[in-house]
């Protein structure tokens, strides 16, 4: 199917093929008819995509501190690279579409293949032929009127216009001023007019002033003080008792103009996107109420809402975003409202590239409702061939490693699939993501045959031997069995399952296909890097139990990210501190047996990710792990010392490691990059696949560092210690236990 990509280097709007999106649990899939191209946010996004690297830093300064930051902690080189990584991810832009619905997922209920409906939502309601959407973010259009796709896809602007009314508690017989009659003005008249108020616009563009008073505003004007005039003659010499801003502007004019023209404790609401310097004399004097209206209405942005389909019951929200999409479809339906006025231009999806010309003023012209239209049988392939077969034999032959991933999100596109296309006799097949885009930009950016966006598509081919796992951690142990029951080589990036349950049966599968050679390995990446296997080493001469501690300044992410979603990401110390268990059972050279984990007291800031971490080895070693997210992100993230046998061991942040003993001290550095064994990691699964070894990390130990990582997370609610029990779950031992 076709999809618009804009590129975050240049700012370059292209339309690409792409796989259509797969039907995802909670969202329906809908053939876009036609969709809104927002002069407003896209236009923006636009600008900022096409400036240069110091126009960037200077719009963006806090991204600035982040790189700066990250070079002080990881590197030059790192730091470069994760910029350019950055840079190179295409955006998808779009928020407001409309459509015909063709499949349903799991636990819709209410929608039906075959309706119409209107979409809404960034990420969702995207320039595209396909689009999978949540179930929240569609609103059916009533079966029983004449609204026409082309209509319908302002919906989402609707629910913003809504929003900013309701916000601004305007009632019937209200005087309402709007400044800024751009789309979202020019909409906001006519729904005001529609609710029985007296309406008064203002625009400093004489000719959208003009089409605001066909469109029914009572009175106009294009000139600021002219309107000052325009308020108090309507309104009784009183002023206007709400003004909503709906202009697009730097400037703060707008919202000192609405004080000026607002009446004693007046409302005025902030709905485009203008300057804030208000004068706080005009806005004192008369005690106005001054609000920020948000977006389509209560639910934007609550990931449980938009996401996980959990509505607000109507008794407390009368007005969600969901039912402000409706109420606005019902307007529609009962012809309040004109629509086709406000419509100045439509491109054919093929040449969409032509819209933003207009929207950004390459083209010059004026415009209004840009939309965009699309075929009615799109190519709906979920999977993209970009090199034929044929082409592909001819090319080179099959190498050892033929590889198949699954996800491409920011860890795989930045660091997992570089190092993988840097490793020699590697093939890389096909790659998988639910987002067609995402999985079209890793296939072209890294050379795959083929992208899709159904993982059966990776799991079926007969070509692909070792299949590579990134995606969401909720989804790993599925992944993992489904591989090995396909005769796959797995690589699963940590962690490998959120569950005792999970790794019970991965343990189960894995003991059938271990037998026919398919080995399965985790990115407990860390063992592989440079100077810890110089650590190791060193630390290996010693014969007796070792003391071991771990600090990590994990630093703050906020509640809401998908990491700390229990259903998705399993918490940090799931989907983290497994990472720094296996590194210090590494040291150790033994597994662990027991575990016990204190929270720090959050008060509800963090999300119970401050934690310190107590293990106990089976040949006597203790180790601690302080994971902390009070801390402060410039500051080195990772710190590991060892002391035992008259020797110390220090590694920081796998840019220095420290080895003393007898008085001697040895130094490494690494001043330009970090170096945290994904090369190693990568290197060693590769050799064991062609050469037929053994797993470069027993299987036994992946399995003990997760269950001991379960455990810390049962710990941590009980406050109790417990006992890590392994044996339970696999017979097999390779670890070397010291003598004590």
């Amino acid at each position: 199917m076709k999809q618009v990509l804009q590129h975050a280097r240049t700012g370059a709007v292209s339309v690409i093929e792409v796989p259509a999106p797969k039907l995802l649990p909670g969202c329906v899939l809908v053939r876009i008819a036609a969709s809104l191209v927002s002069a407003g946010t896209e236009r923006a996004s636009s600008e900022f995509a096409s400036k240069n690297l110091l126009q960037k830093a200077q719009a963006r300064p806090d991204l600035v501190r982040e790189v700066i930051g990250k070079v002080r902690r990881d590197g030059v080189f790192s730091a470069v690279n994760a910029v350019r990584s950055r840079l190179d991810q295409p955006s998808a832009p779009g928020y407001s579409s409309a459509g015909t619905v063709v499949a349903v997922g799991e636990g819709v209920t209410d929608i039906e293949v075959g309706d119409r409906v209107a979409c809404a939502g960034a990420g969702y309601a995207l320039h595209a032929e396909v689009a999978c959407v949540p179930r929240l973010l569609v609103a059916r259009i009533p079966s029983d009127s004449a609204i026409s796709f082309d209509e319908a896809a302002f919906t989402t602007v609707g629910a913003v216009v809504l929003h900013g009314i309701r916000t601004a508690e305007a009632k019937l017989g209200d005087v309402v001023a709007v400044i800024g009659l751009g789309l979202l003005g020019q909409l906001t008249v006519q729904v005001l007019k529609a609710a029985g108020c007296r309406v008064l616009g203002m625009d400093i563009v004489p000719e959208r002033a003009d089409l605001a008073s066909r469109m029914g505003a009572d009175a106009v004007s294009s000139s600021g003080v002219d309107f000052r005039e325009v308020c108090l003659q309507h309104s009784g010499g009183q002023g206007v008792d709400a003004v909503l801003i709906t202009a697009e502007t730097p400037s703060s004019d707008p919202v000192n103009l609405a004080a000026a023209v607002a009446r004693d404790r007046g409302v005025v609401v902030a709905v485009g996107t203008v300057g804030m310097g208000l004068e706080r004399k005009l806005y004192y004097e008369k005690e106005l109420d001054f609000r920020i209206s948000r977006s389509y209405g209560p639910g934007r942005y609550d990931i449980a809402y938009e996401q996980k389909g959990r509505d607000y019951p109507i008794g407390y929200v009368r007005w969600t975003e969901t039912r402000n999409m409706e109420a606005f479809l019902q307007l529609l339906a009962e012809r309040k409202l004109d629509l086709q006025s406000l419509i100045t231009h439509r491109f054919l999806i093929e040449r969409a590239q032509g819209a933003y010309d207009l929207i950004t003023g390459k083209t010059g012209g004026s415009f209004l409702g840009v939309l965009i239209n699309y075929p009615e049988q799109p190519q709906e392939s979920r999977r993209l061939e970009l090199v034929t077969k044929e082409s592909a034999a001819v090319a080179a032959p099959l190498k050892s490693v033929r590889i198949g991933v699954l996800g491409a999100g920011s860890f795989a596109m930045s660091t997992l699939l570089p190092v993988i296309k840097q490793t020699g006799g590697v093939d890389l097949f096909g790659v998988c993501a639910a987002n067609g885009s995402s999985a079209r930009h890793a296939a072209d950016k890294f050379g795959f045959r083929y992208c899709a966006t159904e993982e059966s598509e990776i799991l079926s081919d007969a070509g692909v031997n070792t299949v590579v796992i990134s995606t969401r951690h909720h989804l790993h142990a599925t992944q993992v069995i489904a591989a090995l029951n396909a005769g796959k080589h797995v690589f699963c990036e940590k962690p490998l399952c959120l569950s005792e349950d999970e790794l019970r049966k991965i343990v189960q599968v894995n003991s059938k296909q271990a037998s026919a050679g398919r080995l399965l390995m985790v990115g407990f990446n860390r063992r592989f890097a440079p100077m810890a296997v110089q650590m190791k080493s060193f630390v290996q001469q010693i014969r007796e139990p070792l003391a071991l501690h771990y600090r990590v300044n994990a630093g703050y992410i906020p509640a809401d990210h998908w990491v700390n979603d229990p259903e998705q990401g399993g918490g940090r110390i799931l989907g983290e501190v497994c990472h720094f268990v296996d590194f210090l059972s590494f040291l150790a050279g033994a597994p662990p047996i027991e575990v016990q984990a204190r929270a720090l007291a959050n008060g509800g800031q963090y999300s119970d990710d401050n934690v310190v971490i107590s293990l106990q080895f089976a040949n006597g070693s203790q180790g601690t792990i302080s994971y902390l997210a009070n801390g402060d992100r410039t500051y080195s993230k990772e710190r590991v010392e060892v002391f035992g046998g008259g020797s110390v061991a220090v590694l920081e942040d796998f840019r220095r490691v420290e080895l003393v003993r007898h008085g001697r001290k040895q130094v490494f550095r690494s001043r330009l990059r970090q170096d945290k064994g994904h090369r190693g990691e990568w290197a060693a699964f590769a050799n064991a696949i062609c050469g037929g070894g053994a797993a470069p990390i027993p299987f036994d130990e992946i399995v003990a560092s997760t269950l001991a990582t379960l455990r810390v997370v049962d710990s941590r609610a009980s406050g109790q210690p417990v006992a890590v029990d392994a044996a339970s779950l696999t017979t097999s031992t390779s670890y070397g236990h010291r003598s004590e």
